[in-house]
């Protein structure tokens, strides 16, 4: 007998412009990921990714934590979203909200974020504008699986930028963004292929 190994299916939690969800989406679509897309959720109704995700065909839904009395209520909705979408891999693209950890142990080691610097530097809020203020010369984005800390789970891949002198944010951040496109979508294709272990909160990329 012949076993066919599933694609895995991938959903996304959105909350604006959404550049890193089409920078994967148009892989998942385009077979460079070996993957299919679920469900994108935004937090907002004003998301730019809304949009994308229309263009692009896929399903998307508007899940307000505004419109919910607990955090817990929220996120249970966005469980039970997920699940029924079958969900294999969450892509947090963009997502402008805290996950508690309960959702994250739903889904453990299965979900992906890109932060716009090389950590553990420059965790949280603002990192390009925190590594103009540092003076360093070099900084970067860093995928990464999501735990309980703050930009403390496993790193899966960083790509390095240069800061020149005359570089300001926004200068900065379009640097940034453009390495993160690749490597959350490389990041994203090594999930889909079963070459990312975790050991002992390192990754390992198969070859």
């Amino acid at each position: 007998m012949i076993f066919i190994k599933k694609n895995k299916i991938i959903s996304f939690l959105v909350s604006g412009n959404g550049s890193n969800f089409k920078a994967v989406a148009e892989k998942i679509k385009s077979g460079i990921i070996n993957g299919k897309t679920g469900i994108v959720i935004s937090s907002s109704r004003d998301a730019l990714a809304l949009k994308k995700s229309e263009e692009l065909g896929i399903k998307s839904l508007i899940i307000n934590p505004e419109h919910y009395t607990s955090k817990k209520e929220y996120e249970e909705d966005m469980i039970k979203t997920l699940k029924n979408f079958k969900t294999d891999l969450i892509i947090a693209a963009g997502y402008m909200r805290i996950l508690s950890p309960d959702f994250i142990k739903h889904f453990k080691n299965r979900i992906i974020n890109i932060h716009p610097s090389l950590l553990p530097s420059f965790p949280g809020k603002s990192a390009q504008q925190q590594a103009l203020d540092s003076g360093v010369r070099i900084t970067g984005c860093t995928s990464h699986f999501i735990d309980e800390g703050t930009d403390t789970g496993p790193i899966i891949m960083q790509a390095s930028v240069s800061i020149e002198y005359e570089d300001n944010i926004e200068t900065l951040s379009a640097k940034i963004l453009n390495e993160e496109h690749k490597i959350l979508a490389d990041s994203v294709r090594f999930f889909c292929e079963d070459k990312l272990v975790i050991i002992n909160k390192k990754v390992k990329i198969k070859k």
